[in-house]
């Protein structure tokens, strides 16, 4: 049942907003949607933005009546992020998507938050350039900053953290505060800009982005390589990241997801571990990168490393990886998924994905393995019919233990898909007491917790 003042501020915001309120069910239900089996919390009024000033307008009624607010992208996040524990008012920002300037000189871009990667790169790609961030899902850049998204080019160009030089953000009080210009670097005061990306809303609503930008290679080599096992493939990798080879991307897929996706696309890969890579630069560069990683892989598999700068060969080369979501998922008609999400130090990474490997056989589950690895980054994805209580037991006692052993070896139970509600529990284990820290902050920012409550800490 809505609270008197949730339904005050609603009634406020309906003479302001028309048509662009909606307290229709089917709206409020696709403003609730996780994609995870985490369960939809519905707000109770959806709110379609169109400008920073808008947004400011809507927190500034909704922080007089303590009403909560849950900022919206995409929804593609994994960890029930858009979810509405309290109720209150989802601002959705998708209308807010247009790139407000180029400087093509200074290789960086102000973008509005309802951008989505592939519109920006997209609307780059006459001038030379390219935002490098691929989190897999088409995001946008709003959503990737407030969840410290990252993806398969983490490995070389880095994370949404490393890739966004300021923001505009509208606070709790309805404030518009900017964190820095666009110069790329700075000593002035706090780093607001560090402190806002991965808050997941909690903090303020990004209404604005400079990012970085880089050029688009001259040349991309891409290739593939099969390993007797997951060790074998994670060592070749921890030997590349060692020797400092400029990997773009390394990608592994374990033999479960092999076989997956050779049912699914057609493939005829060895069914053992695979490992996908990139590497971009000069035509000269990346066959010199290519060719070493062939030599290091030769210490580890009888397989050998094929490669090609050829855009459709490439293409080909990683269909397995484009397709590894559905295909997996079409191991379990009308099965349904968890992703999961941990980050180890490279030097713990073979050690770690071989005894998760070993935990999901002994455990009795589907779950296929990928990863970012280059970066110490790897997914499972567990999966079970709707109704099957006992594996989805069996599902969450093993999620549990996949975080507690990440935290163990010295790594996190998230690595680029964040806390939000389905991860609470494992924040303070691995960040001990800078979680009262964080609690002080939202606190001072936020007293009256409207914004995105229910995330990070719980209730």
């Amino acid at each position: 049942m809505t609270s008197p003042n949730i339904e005050t501020a609603i009634n406020i915001l309906k003479q302001r907003f028309g048509d662009r309120l909606s307290m229709a069910a089917s709206v409020r239900q696709h403003h609730s949607h996780t994609t995870t089996q985490i369960s939809s919390e519905l707000p109770d009024a959806v709110v379609f933005a169109h400008s920073t000033e808008e947004v400011a307008a809507v927190v500034s009624i909704c922080q007089e009546y303590t009403c909560p607010i849950i900022p919206f992208g995409i929804g593609s996040s994994l960890e029930g992020h858009v979810n509405a524990p309290k109720g209150g008012v989802s601002i959705d920002m998708n209308a807010m998507d247009k790139v407000l300037a180029v400087h093509e000189e200074d290789l960086n871009a102000v973008v509005q938050p309802g951008v989505t990667r592939e519109a920006l790169n997209t609307h780059l790609r006459d001038k030379g350039l390219f935002f490098p961030i691929d989190p897999g899902a088409n995001a946008s850049l709003g959503g990737m900053a407030a969840t410290r998204a990252s993806g398969t080019n983490a490995v070389r160009y880095g994370t949404m953290k490393d890739n966004i030089i300021a923001l505009e953000a509208v606070m709790a009080d309805g404030k518009v505060i900017r964190t820095g210009s666009r110069a790329k670097k700075s000593s002035a005061g706090y780093d607001l800009t560090r402190l806002l990306i991965g808050s997941e809303g909690t903090l303020g609503i990004i209404t604005e982005l400079t990012v970085k930008l880089h050029g688009i290679p001259e040349t991309i080599a891409g290739g593939i390589c099969s390993f007797p096992s997951i060790e074998a493939a994670c060592n070749a990798v921890i030997t590349t990241i060692q020797y400092g080879i400029p990997v773009a991307r390394m990608e592994l897929l374990d033999a479960v997801q092999v076989q997956a996706c050779n049912q699914y696309s057609g493939l005829d890969l060895p069914e053992e571990t695979l490992l996908l890579v990139e590497f971009h630069g000069t035509e000269s560069s990346v066959r010199e990168q290519s060719e070493m990683f062939g030599e290091i892989s030769s210490e580890y598999t009888p397989h050998s490393f094929q490669w090609t700068t050829d855009p459709e060969e490439r293409a080909k080369l990683w269909k397995a990886r484009h397709d590894a979501f559905w295909a997996a998922m079409a191991l379990l008609p009308g099965g349904q998924g968890i992703s999961t999400d941990v980050c180890v130090p490279i030097s713990r990474l073979a050690e770690c994905v071989e005894e998760t490997r070993r935990d999901i056989e002994a455990t009795g589950i589907i779950a296929p393995i990928v990863g970012h690895v280059g970066d110490g980054n790897f997914h499972t994805l567990p999966m079970a019919l709707p109704d099957d209580a006992e594996t989805w037991a069996k599902i969450k006692g093993f999620s549990e233990r996949l975080s507690e052993r990440a935290i163990t070896m010295g790594g996190t139970c998230t690595g680029e898909h964040g806390i939000g509600q389905g991860k609470i529990a494992y924040l303070r284990k691995e960040m001990g007491p800078a979680v009262d820290v964080m609690i002080a902050i939202k606190k001072a920012l936020d007293h009256d917790d409207i914004l995105n409550p229910g995330k990070l800490f719980g209730a």
